[in-house]
């Protein structure tokens, strides 16, 4: 892989800690995370003491910290269980921010080598994204490969690249009732390959393993819509998707791109999906409405940062999706945070 031009020190990465002991998850990253600041966001609703490895440059911030910042209950709130990774999307100051689930740790490649996903995510990040004519070999910008017969020349300088969408092996992120009708299924295929989603194309982004350019769509990167009954395990949850598919409109309205493919990292086996099927089943739903509403949404030429596209999108949730109160409250979160982005989030390091 090519060497990039980001500096070590214009990276954060960001852990939503769910689990009490990071202990285990810390030292098998070592090798890749010592090198970088981290952030630890630990679940405000976690009773107990946090545990993590000594020897990382590190900042914890936990429940008391999210109260100080943010203010009120409803405000603290936006940051519970897996949404509260966001709580150190807005607090970091660095360009560039790499997110991990805390059960996942490296993966190795078709060769056995174990995969930098920090490193992965970076280059995605620092070369140029291709959403206006697909290339049939993928990321032209890769070492061994370039633009097809045929690239019109003018498209070759590409879109700034402003998401970088990593995949996993072993439990693969279905919803519940899929991995409930396939619970012995597990992801071995490693695919050796990047490429740009397309433009106006929408995809089920997911939180497991994220890398984005923070200047460019911050406060894109959003917690919003909550299950009634979320819960603990990323099969009872949709917010990451909603929170990607408000990221992908930001991005084309804006003329950023998004990558998906490499890196991949290993995720741990975790959680019953028969078990969280009530939970999630709801969320299942709500995506058959969701996601025909973000494929046909246009957002205006008023809107000319990512603050002005959630607040746009905002609105038409509530226009075209009120009636849900699921919808409705997302709403209303999205509008919270980008208030609390202009308020919290725009600061100096």
């Amino acid at each position: 892989m090519a060497q990039s031009s980001i500096a070590d020190n214009e990276v954060d990465i960001v852990i939503g800690a769910v689990q009490p002991d990071l202990t285990s998850f810390m030292n098998e990253w070592r090798p890749i995370f010592s090198r970088f600041h981290l952030i630890i966001v630990k679940d405000p609703d976690m009773k107990e003491e946090l545990k993590i490895a000594e020897g990382f440059d590190v900042k914890i911030y936990q429940k008391s910290d999210i109260d100080k910042l943010v203010g009120s209950v409803l405000k603290a709130r936006l940051f519970c269980g897996y949404s509260c990774r966001y709580f150190g999307y807005l607090v970091s100051r660095k360009k560039y921010i790499i997110s991990f689930d805390d059960d996942c740790v490296p993966a190795k490649d078709d060769k056995d080598f174990t995969v930098d996903a920090v490193a992965q995510h970076i280059f995605n990040l620092s070369t140029p994204a291709t959403p206006l004519f697909f290339n049939t070999l993928y990321d032209p910008f890769r070492e061994g490969t370039d633009f097809v017969r045929g690239y019109p020349f003018s498209m070759r300088n590409g879109v700034p690249c402003a998401l970088s969408c990593g995949l996993w092996l072993n439990l693969a992120d279905y919803d519940a009732p899929t991995q409930a009708l396939n619970p012995d299924h597990r992801n071995t295929r490693y695919v050796d390959a990047v490429l740009t989603v397309p433009l106006s194309v929408m995809m089920p982004f997911s939180g497991i393993n994220i890398g984005f350019n923070r200047e460019l769509i911050g406060p894109a990167l959003l917690p919003g819509l909550r299950l009634v009954a979320e819960g603990k395990f990323r099969w009872e949850t949709v917010e990451d998707v909603w929170c990607g598919l408000c990221a992908k409109v930001v991005c084309d309205h804006l003329g950023y791109g998004v990558k998906t493919g490499l890196p991949y990292v290993h995720r741990n086996d975790r959680g019953d999906a028969i078990a969280s099927l009530k939970k999630e089943w709801a969320g299942v739903k709500l995506m058959e409405e969701g996601v025909p509403f973000f494929l046909s949404l246009k957002l205006s030429s008023a809107a000319v940062t990512p603050e002005d596209c959630v607040s746009e999108i905002a609105a038409l949730v509530k226009e075209k999706l009120g009636k849900n109160s699921v919808f409705s409250q997302a709403a209303d979160a999205m509008l919270e945070w980008v208030k609390l982005w202009k308020k919290v989030g725009t600061g100096s390091s």
